[in-house]
């Protein structure tokens, strides 16, 4: 039996141990959940996936898809009961769809390169949507998405069109228009304009990431977490010092501060 083989009969058996779970005499807590319901499992599971793919122990990673499999499965089961669509419609609508965004491979139009993919496959999405937005090169983006990853998504597709700054220069450029302006709505005391402001900051920043090649969600998260390792040294020592920080100088806190810095670039830091 083929791998292909294998996974098919697989993941039958899995359709198979969702509908008994969700059947008369299956899980009480299975049988009561919606589509609703498991809203906030599904974030969870795709935020578990998605620390484990910053990581590289390979059986964590497949742990996680798993489980991300599983909520698949699950509103799968419940859509199937309702009579709204199956599992297989859905595996069906997606091979169909994964054939036709990629001509370049199944239709033998060859394309040079991943950037002529993406705009392909930006042009082809825009014209299934069908509606105002999607048409649009920007195409629609849920809000749900974390804030710095969808502004950065957005600048992206825009670059693929053309609307973008030559080179890195210009960026630089207007950071420092935006700081500027920044300081100035501080200085009027106008809250709504601060924020704008400062808004404008976060965007020009999220492109320059773009123009490193880097990702300003990913670059967000690994800078909290360096913030919480450093400060969970400060409050280690200062701990080992009978004290906390809410009795402690902020200049005391500071060099601990500097110290842990030190050590990280040592690569001694402990938690």
């Amino acid at each position: 039996m083929s791998d292909y083989q294998t996974a098919g009969k697989n993941f039958a058996e899995l359709l198979k141990l969702m509908a008994q779970l969700r059947a008369e005499k299956g899980c009480p807590w299975d049988r009561d959940q919606t589509h609703q319901s498991l809203k906030a499992f599904l974030l969870e599971e795709t935020h578990e996936l998605l620390d484990a793919l910053a990581g590289v122990d390979s059986t964590k990673i497949r742990e996680e898809l798993g489980d991300l499999l599983h909520q698949i499965v699950f509103h799968c089961q419940i859509a199937d009961e309702n009579g709204t669509f199956t599992a297989d419609q859905v595996i069906s609508e997606l091979a169909d769809k994964i054939v036709r965004r990629h001509p370049h491979v199944f239709s033998g139009a060859t394309l040079p390169d991943s950037e002529s993919v993406a705009r392909q496959w930006a042009r082809i999405k825009a014209q299934e949507k069908g509606d105002a937005v999607s048409n649009s090169a920007l195409g629609s983006l849920p809000k749900s998405m974390p804030a710095l990853a969808r502004a950065q998504t957005i600048t992206e597709r825009a670059a693929r069109v053309g609307f973008d700054w030559p080179d890195i220069e210009p960026v630089w450029q207007k950071i420092t228009e935006e700081l500027a302006e920044l300081k100035t709505a501080c200085a009027s005391g106008d809250r709504q304009q601060t924020a704008d402001e400062l808004g404008d900051v976060f965007f020009s920043l999220v492109n320059l990431a773009r123009f490193l090649g880097l990702q300003a969600e990913e670059i967000a998260s690994q800078t909290t977490d360096k913030f919480i390792k450093r400060f969970s040294y400060v409050e280690n020592k200062l701990r080992q010092a009978g004290k906390t920080p809410t009795d402690s100088s902020l200049e005391e806190m500071d060099r601990l501060w500097d110290e842990a810095k030190a050590l990280e670039r040592r690569g001694e830091v402990r938690r």
